[in-house]
């Protein structure tokens, strides 16, 4: 009945044919992105790899201790030799490339944006109701405009983990600068800092706790992300813990769940401690 009312219409046909357009006629820019993307995973992944399994695990143990202290060690190093022995450090390590290349991109992206934001009331305006999308929209429906645009693989995986963690940075980066004291911005005016100064010596430091939850909360997302990721193949545990759920293998996709988790749980554990810390 309704239907003689209000007329169907398309969105989703519009929104394809939208993106095919662009992928057409713009192909080089899209191809162009997709190596730069492949070739720093790449470059993380043999860096990662070229670092022995327990020299890592040393490595882990350290920062653990210094950041954040000594009585987590023993859990950061049963975790990692876990993983490695259940033979999963090799894709591990590509994990944990993905989640670096796609956090590094969403905070080159996130923090300048979150700057703006708190600076000016109309990119405020036109990024709240955008940022309000990018949290709702369920985490599987980002890889539909990454196949689109990009197919599967590497690629669309961390585009897609890029726009589903970068919210909480922008909003976090914002809401720290948006509460520096004006008194103290008002000191370095009278003092006639320019208003560079005044960002990089008074407001990023000062709001530097608030933007370091932000990073804390776009590596646990890209954890989560980098998994869900696995359905378009982009490779790392993501692709382990699908396959295994798709061919009912199990046991590899637990164990490929387990490492996933203590990694994260890892850095978590040290960025939320950076942020006590900050």
């Amino acid at each position: 009945m309704y239907e003689e009312i209000i007329p169907k219409i398309e969105i989703g046909n519009l929104l394809v044919d939208f993106i095919n357009y662009l992928v057409d006629n713009y192909s080089w820019f899209f191809d162009g992105l997709s190596e730069i993307i492949k070739y720093v995973v790449t470059l993380f992944n043999d860096g990662l790899l070229i670092i022995p399994p327990l020299v890592f695990v040393a490595i882990i143990a350290l920062i653990v201790w210094k950041v954040v202290n000594l009585k987590t060690v023993p859990f950061a190093i049963v975790f990692l030799i876990t993983i490695i022995s259940m033979g999963l450090w090799e894709i591990s390590m590509n994990t944990l490339a993905l989640i670096i290349t796609s956090t590094l991109i969403a905070l080159i992206i996130g923090i300048p944006l979150g700057i703006l934001k708190a600076r000016s009331k109309k990119i405020e305006l036109l990024l709240n109701p955008l940022l309000d999308f990018m949290q709702t929209l369920p985490s599987l429906a980002y890889l539909i405009p990454a196949v689109l645009f990009f197919g599967t693989g590497v690629a669309p995986g961390v585009l897609s983990t890029v726009i589903f963690a970068m919210p909480p940075t922008i909003r976090l980066t914002a809401l720290g600068i948006e509460q520096v004291s004006n008194q103290l911005v008002e000191v370095g005016e009278s003092f006639g800092a320019t208003s560079w100064q005044i960002l990089t010596k008074i407001e990023l430091p000062t709001a530097m706790p608030s933007i370091l939850m932000g990073i804390n909360q776009t590596i646990l997302l890209s954890f989560s992300m980098v998994v869900i990721s696995g359905f378009i193949g982009s490779g790392g545990l993501g692709d382990s813990i699908i396959s295994g759920i798709q061919r009912y293998s199990l046991a590899p996709a637990l164990e490929a769940g387990i490492a996933v988790t203590f990694l994260a749980v890892i850095f978590d554990r040290i960025t939320r401690n950076l942020v006590k810390n900050g």
